[in-house]
């Protein structure tokens, strides 16, 4: 993603997902895209932004702990993270906040 979340007035939630790729695609951008199709229909989902380097690192914004337990426990996205730990990422890091200001241009 390219843009800037737009997000309601806090408090919200940031699920902060760090990771570092293994070699080659094999199948990783297509089931990137699935899996932000699927989560941008998920009841509670508010955005998401999404940059990498040698660090990946993708925030994606939820209303509520609730949401982001369903999203964890969504069978699509069980399988995505499977794959991650098999085949995609060399390591990762989940780190879960809660978003108590919000503020910039």
């Amino acid at each position: 993603m390219s843009t800037i979340a737009n997000k309601p007035q806090p408090p919200y939630y940031a699920v902060i997902f760090t990771s570092n790729r293994t070699e080659g695609d094999d199948g990783y951008n297509d089931m990137a895209d699935t899996m932000l199709k699927l989560a941008m229909q998920q009841p509670g989902f508010l955005g998401v932004e999404s940059a990498r380097a040698e660090v990946g690192i993708t925030v994606s914004y939820w209303a509520d702990l609730h949401a982001i337990k369903q999203w964890k426990a969504n069978a699509d996205h069980l399988e995505a993270q499977q794959l991650g730990k098999e085949k995609w990422y060399s390591s990762y890091k989940t780190r879960i906040s809660k978003v108590e200001f919000d503020y910039g241009m």
